[in-house]
């Protein structure tokens, strides 16, 4: 029976929202971004250890230790220990972060209207949908070359089409991401299920494929491309930085998934058990297979999807080339299409629905990559390599995510203490629309940044941005949340 008003019920730790007329009819709501049910948490640890090993292994995780060699001068055995430990510090936020989603089955923009407000959440879903998109794009241009590649191995004359068969390649692999997202979470979990394995076992064949021809002490014992004598900790610190950066994003809305999770517990061993190792073991296999393949192909190459397609036989290179598809695939659909989706759907649940914003966030996808496709067409002549906008932007939308981090757990945790008004967060009555507070400690660490950036003697703060802004970010709304004399009416939910 319907009820006159919402109530929130917990079954074995998890929540479900009963609603009412008030809530199914509010502005704020719609089916795609409502709570889970609890017939809806499937996902168990295992499920989501395979969605991180899915996401993890990509081509640009690959060419991550190259990045910290070339662009930040680390050693190559500094730059694999940087990405080791940036993916067990961001563990942190990931954990903390997902915690609300698993307890009250929101995904990340609901979530952001606890701290930022119920209009105000779109802020900072913007700034996180828009990275998305620009990974999206990123990613599809991997995945546009694999097809390329693949179809170049089986026909012929696919060979004679050059960059016009990357273009079509590239929406191909644009148009099979849009699908996928759009068939739900279940098809999500599937993909990544499904690939996980596989794509282990591609990285181990890699592995036996190259170290014949590299010797690893020789390659740990490069010397580092910085100044001689320079201090390894500020070029280290900066690296860490970046490489948390490189999982920034997911750090805040891994709400969108762990809202899939069957329990805290899956959530928590899924995610320890899913990131660092695979990303620790990915980014050394790209670091041994660069240095290898001047002796398997005869010049240095950078990416796999490039360096297989030097490889001569056609049946191997489209067994590779299908294989790295299904990791770019598996990576693109959960880590840059869900997460906008939800977030374009928070700005007007009533007119864009999850088919809606799965189609804004391809085309806008679509147009951040114009660049590249007119270049790929011979109708752009440019020098900037694709490398060098992603590596530059792990330093620079890390140090507008961290704060977004920092308040989230703050909020969660310190202010709410884990208690929403589960409700109240698709109604306008209870939460305000704009959260002043969440806007001033997120706009403090932002100011500071952009200062940082004309200043040598505190460049500092823009290197360290995601650690400096996140701290910062969460002391200051930590703090005016506690000098505020009336605390936001939260209703807890009974037990």
């Amino acid at each position: 029976m319907q009820q006159s008003r919402s109530e929130v019920t917990e079954r074995e730790g998890l929540y479900e929202l009963n609603a009412g007329s008030d809530v199914l009819d509010s502005a704020r709501y719609n089916h795609d971004i409502a709570p889970t049910k609890v017939h809806q948490r499937t996902w168990n640890k295992w499920h989501i250890t395979a969605l991180w090993v899915g996401m993890s292994i990509c081509v640009p995780t690959y060419t991550l230790g190259g990045v910290l060699t070339a662009y930040f001068g680390l050693s190559v055995g500094e730059a694999l220990l940087a990405i080791l430990l940036a993916n067990v510090v961001v563990l942190i936020p990931l954990t903390l972060n997902a915690f609300a989603g698993t307890k009250y089955g929101i995904p990340f923009p609901v979530l952001l209207r606890s701290s930022f407000g119920i209009l105000g959440s779109n802020v900072p879903c913007l700034i996180r949908a828009v990275v998305a998109c620009g990974w999206f794009g990123i990613q599809t241009m991997f995945g546009g070359l694999a097809i390329h590649l693949l179809l170049g191995s089986i026909f012929e004359s696919w060979k004679t089409l050059g960059g016009t068969g990357e273009v079509i390649g590239f929406m191909i692999f644009w148009a099979l991401n849009l699908w996928i997202v759009l068939r739900g979470a279940e098809s999500i979990k599937w993909l990544e299920t499904l690939s996980a394995p596989l794509l282990v076992l591609v990285g181990a064949g890699l592995l036996v494929w190259a170290l014949p021809n590299v010797s690893m002490s020789e390659l740990l014992a490069q010397p580092a491309n910085r100044p001689e004598g320079a201090s390894v900790t500020g070029y280290f610190l900066a690296g860490l930085t970046a490489m948390v950066g490189f999982w920034a994003t997911l750090s805040l809305n891994i709400p969108d998934f762990s809202r899939y999770a069957k329990s805290q517990k899956d959530q928590i061993l899924g995610q320890i058990f899913g990131l660092p190792l695979t990303m620790f073991l990915f980014a050394a296999l790209g670091v041994v297979m660069t240095a290898a393949s001047e002796g398997l192909v005869g010049q240095t190459v950078s990416d796999p999807v490039s360096l297989i397609g030097h490889i001569q036989s056609p049946g191997w290179v489209a067994l590779a080339m299908a294989l790295i598809i299904v990791a770019t695939l598996s990576t693109n659909t959960a880590a840059n299409i869900v997460s906008p989706t939800n977030d374009f759907q928070n700005i007007a649940p009533k007119l864009i629905d999850r088919t809606k914003a799965v189609i804004l966030t391809g085309l806008i996808g679509l147009g951040l990559m114009g660049h590249e496709l007119l270049k790929k067409l011979g109708l752009l002549v440019s020098e900037l390599s694709l490398e060098s906008v992603y590596s530059n932007w792990l330093l620079g939308y890390s140090s507008l995510l961290g704060p977004i981090a920092g308040i989230m757990v703050v909020d969660y945790f310190l202010i709410k203490k884990q208690q929403l008004d589960l409700a109240g967060l698709y109604r306008d009555d209870v939460y305000p629309a704009w959260n002043w507070i969440g806007f001033a400690a997120f706009a403090v660490p932002v100011a500071l940044t952009l200062l940082s950036l004309g200043s040598s003697a505190f460049s500092w703060f823009y290197d360290y941005g995601w650690f400096t802004g996140s701290f910062l970010g969460g002391l200051i709304y930590f703090g005016l949340c506690s000098l505020r004399s009336a605390q936001p009416v939260v209703a807890k939910a009974p037990v």
